[in-house]
């Protein structure tokens, strides 16, 4: 092994807004999974600053970590590092699911498929050693074996929230999301005693809000007990009860933590049916959950196979029952299905407000691979028309200027409409008047009122202006001011560190890591 040979570890993006939001944990846990013969990486997130290419030497190891919206970025850089003598190593559930692209597109000398928690101090080894594999099917690892993040590699001020996972996959399948088939339906729990640390560590720096950055803290249903129960599925009945039994404790451990400390997650809508899980919850200080409510009609549940959900009046008393219990929502819903019409955008609109959503995101119909929505569009005709050259079946490698913001035809709506329409939507969300009218329902404190103005507006800026828009002058305006934005929401969101803070001592390290699938990344790990 070369005694000059660094490791970088990059998260590629076209767009860097100086401070994060979120902190990207799989740079870290791959951090804590390099062994200290190699010294500490160099971690790059592009979403802060970009890559500085004289970093990068002949010999060093490049590990990036690309998921869909980010994969043309992720192979720019890659082909960067390459050109500069690195061995270049892709992962993630892109890469998982397209290794050969990353071959051919981002230079890549190896990929890895699966989990890179375990396999990623063999890569650097077969890299040292020049035994460095074309393709290494690390596939999915135990909750017992998922790494420790190095939070001591974290920039101090370059993320507003930080980040844990508790689980990972989803046992859903709804048809428009890609965790499933790279994830697969193996729930796989992280130990309690794991998770405590961790939280401990971010709060002893000084982080308050941190994200349980799981694909469902919620993998258990009380349908699927039901269900189990009228099989007489006796083994199934009981690992499931062993995977709620397990939550209900994690909730309780973090309940013993610094009550200022603030949790944010992502659940099913059928959690609002659970009460004695949303009262865990509150008691866990997890304030906030990202809800996929998708769409308000039963047509369009059908569309994205969320049946499960409910609609109008029903739908509202649901998501009013989080709020009733502590946790105030970030709704999700979907605009350009099939059954959409041009009044579904105000209707939609006129619910999230309704029912006292906190805060709300409106996209557009993208098939993503690994979906069934993406399998089933890719055999039809439209997929096969090119754009500067490159099949629309395969957009994320079109150049972000000419890419549309849609790929599938509507039968009411052009593609124009239905972007006007759901950037309105956006807009009259999160204008300053609905902020300040949603803001004085959550918060007390002037500060914890401004927090949310400016993470709301920040929201809007970096995931509408950016995302929806077509003008490229209006996406770098949108840059500009989620810039702007970005530094002093990061101050409101940060406290004094809190160095003296320990681990309670009852906390042991129990874990379950069961086959569960009753209710039907790689080295990043998120959806695409």
């Amino acid at each position: 092994m070369s005694v000059c040979m660094r490791v970088h570890l990059i998260n590629p993006s076209d767009i860097a807004f100086g401070v994060g939001v979120i902190t990207p944990r799989w740079l870290y846990v791959l951090a804590g999974a390099t062994p200290p013969a190699f010294g500490d990486p160099f971690i790059v997130d592009e979403t802060l600053e970009p890559l500085d290419d004289r970093r990068v030497q002949a010999g060093d190891v490049v590990g990036i970590g690309i998921h869909t919206a980010n994969a043309l970025a992720g192979y720019k850089a890659g082909r960067r590092a390459r050109e500069r003598g690195a061995m270049v190593v892709f992962g993630g559930i892109h890469a998982t699911l397209y290794p050969e692209e990353a071959h051919e597109r981002g230079g890549a000398h190896s990929v890895v498929r699966g989990d890179g928690d375990v396999i990623w101090s063999q890569v650097l080894a077969d890299c040292g050693n020049g035994a460095l594999k074309h393709i290494y099917e690390a596939g999915h690892v135990q909750g017992s074996q998922f790494q420790p993040a190095r939070l001591d590699l974290m920039p101090p001020r370059g993320y507003m929230w930080g980040s844990v996972q508790t689980v990972r996959c989803c046992p859903k399948h709804g048809s428009f999301c890609s965790v499933s088939r790279p994830d697969g339906q193996f729930t796989r729990q992280n130990p309690s005693r794991a998770i405590v640390q961790e939280t401990v560590a971010l709060r002893q720096m000084g982080f308050r809000f941190i994200a349980l950055a799981d694909d469902n803290f919620y993998p258990v249903t009380l349908g699927d007990l039901e269900h189990a129960a009228r099989r007489q599925d006796k083994t199934q009945l009981r690992l499931l009860e062993t995977m709620r039994a397990d939550r209900f404790r994690l909730m309780a451990h973090l309940a013993e933590l610094p009550e200022d400390l603030i949790f944010f997650t992502q659940v099913t809508m059928e959690a609002a049916e659970d009460e004695a899980f949303l009262d865990a919850m509150r008691k866990a200080h997890i304030k906030g959950a990202l809800v996929g409510v998708e769409s308000i009609t039963p047509e369009g549940l059908k569309d994205t196979y969320k049946d499960f959900n409910l609609t109008g009046e029903s739908l509202i008393r649901q998501l009013r029952r989080f709020r009733e219990h502590g946790v105030y929502v970030l709704g999700s819903f979907i605009f350009g299905l099939p059954s959409d019409t041009p009044e579904t955008f105000q209707a939609t609109l006129a619910l999230a407000q309704e029912a006292g959503l906190t805060f709300a995101q409106f996209v557009t119909l993208t098939p993503f691979p690994g979906t069934l929505d993406f399998m089933r569009w890719e055999q039809k005709e439209e997929s096969r028309a090119t754009i500067a050259g490159v099949p629309l079946s395969r957009y994320w490698l079109i150049p972000g200027p000419l890419r549309p913001k849609l790929y599938t035809p509507h039968p009411l709506m052009t593609h124009d409409e239905i972007r006007q329409r759901t950037q309105s939507v956006w807009d009259e969300f999160y204008s300053l008047r609905n902020i300040w009218k949603r803001v004085g329902g959550v918060a007390k404190s002037i500060r914890a009122k401004l927090a949310l103005v400016f993470i709301s507006k920040l929201y809007h800026q970096m995931y509408a202006r950016t995302g929806i828009a077509t003008d490229s002058g209006r996406r770098s305006r949108a840059n500009v001011w989620a810039r702007l934005l970005a530094k002093p929401s990061r101050r409101l969101f940060q406290a004094p560190p809190m160095p003296e803070l320990k681990i309670p001592e009852n906390i042991g390290a129990e874990t379950v890591g069961v086959e569960c699938s009753s209710s039907a990344g790689g080295l990043i790990s998120g959806k695409s």
